[in-house]
């Protein structure tokens, strides 16, 4: 079954995980075009409150920016219990916001849709996308290829180059 709807999460929601949907909607547009792409509802969301309703890190725009994928419209917030019900996939971009959502889960269902973002790329190694907060450039573009590779990899095990997403 192919997802329509995906929360990226991370820790504060400022940097991996707004990347992250920006950088899915990229491939989805790249890939199917605007107007089978808006048919999805990408979202991110933060374990923690620390920067609720901030824009993503200025770093992490302009990491995008160059690749140009404009983030500047989405504000943090925090992961909340009925984002289960909302999403057919939860990608946690480490061990810890997995352990944390995981930990909110109410039963088999909202667990099944919990995965590190970078299964896709690296199956059953648990990869975790690292925190680039502490990092310069260098380390918001090694994520950004990350999830680049990793958004591109999820839709190629989603569909088919013959299948339709609609």
């Amino acid at each position: 079954m192919t997802p329509k709807s995906i929360l990226f999460v991370c820790l504060g929601n400022i940097c991996r995980s707004p990347v992250a949907q920006g950088v899915f909607q990229y491939s989805l547009n790249e890939r199917f075009g605007f107007d089978l792409s808006k048919n999805w509802i990408l979202d991110s969301a933060g374990t923690s409150n620390y920067h609720n309703h901030e824009p993503p890190d200025i770093r992490a725009q302009q990491s995008t920016l160059i690749h140009d994928i404009d983030i500047s419209h989405q504000r943090s917030r925090q992961f909340k219990l009925d984002d289960f019900d909302k999403f057919d996939q939860i990608f946690v971009m480490d061990a810890s916001n997995y352990k944390n959502v995981l930990k909110l889960s109410k039963n088999s269902v909202h667990k099944n849709k919990i995965h590190l973002f970078l299964d896709s790329s690296y199956p059953d190694e648990n990869r975790q996308v690292p925190d680039p907060y502490f990092g310069g450039n260098e380390g918001f573009e090694n994520v950004f290829q990350m999830l680049k590779k990793a958004s591109v990899n999820w839709l190629d095990k989603w569909t088919s180059v013959n299948e339709s997403i609609e």
